[in-house]
């Protein structure tokens, strides 16, 4: 695997030679965040040699290469998941070339469900930790020259770049949540004695992504920070259909807050 991460690292670098220092992964309906990046590059996923493409609607499968908050960044927009049939080498192949490419941090954001009756549908929420329910992408031969057998997971989600949003959100008088995202295999969303079981096992919010490039990235030591935007509510009393099409509005209407945030936390970087 190490030679395709380096195949296709080698690419991107003769295509754009760029170095970009933060890397960023656009959840649904949050693409958004591309129109705030000054683009340099704009690289269909199809073009980059070993790289899945993304199947999802929501999803642009594009790799852009630019200028956010007066830092080189390189963002997936669109990201790639378990439930496409793609294995977790594969969902987690675009953070391991960002960290070749160079990046210093990694920015995530997703579309979830909320569990935590404290919760409305738009709310933005900061990772502070998550549990991992989709099978583990470190699972197989370790490549040493990316990072050790077995990487301690205690500071998943960096506590500097979250007292940094914390700031940027109160400043702005964005509301915030932090909590717990569980990650799920999907595709299916969860009936409401599984909605109910991730709150006892201590999950706040739900959603089919997130974990593995965040174990990924701190397998090679690259802090991280994740937000999710609520976008349905798995509560008792509050649980009703929801659709993908849905999930995509309520992203996009929740989408200039976060994307605000996260242009301020680049900038402070």
């Amino acid at each position: 695997m190490l030679r395709k991460i380096k195949e296709s690292t080698e690419f991107l670098q003769k295509k754009t030679n760029r170095n970009p220092q933060v890397g960023i992964i656009l959840g649904t309906g949050l693409g958004g965040l591309v129109n705030e990046i000054e683009i340099e590059y704009s690289i269909s996923y199809e073009e980059i040699p070993n790289f899945p493409f993304s199947t999802v609607e929501g999803h642009s499968g594009r790799l852009i290469f630019g200028n956010l908050g007066g830092k080189q960044v390189v963002a997936m927009q669109g990201r790639f998941h378990f439930y496409e049939g793609y294995t977790m080498d594969k969902v987690t192949f675009p953070v391991r070339v960002m960290k070749l490419l160079g990046i210093k941090n990694l920015i995530v954001s997703n579309a979830s469900g909320g569990v935590n009756p404290n919760y409305q549908v738009g709310d933005l929420m900061i990772l502070s930790d998550h549990i991992n329910l989709i099978p583990n992408p470190l699972i197989g031969k370790n490549i040493t020259e990316l990072g050790p057998r077995f990487p301690d997971m205690s500071d998943a989600y960096c506590s500097t770049l979250i007292a940094k949003a914390e700031a940027i959100a109160k400043a702005n008088n964005i509301p915030i949540k932090k909590g717990v995202y569980i990650a799920l295999t999907g595709p299916t969303l969860e009936t409401p004695a599984e909605y109910k079981h991730m709150r006892i096992i201590g999950g706040d919010t739900v959603g089919m992504s997130t974990a593995p490039e965040v174990i990924v990235a701190r397998h090679m030591d690259i802090p991280c920070f994740a937000m999710s935007v609520i976008t349905d509510l798995g509560v008792p009393g509050k649980i009703k259909k929801v659709t993908h099409a849905e999930i995509q509005q309520v992203s996009e209407v929740a989408e200039p807050k976060l994307t605000l945030i996260i242009k301020k936390l680049i900038t402070n970087i």
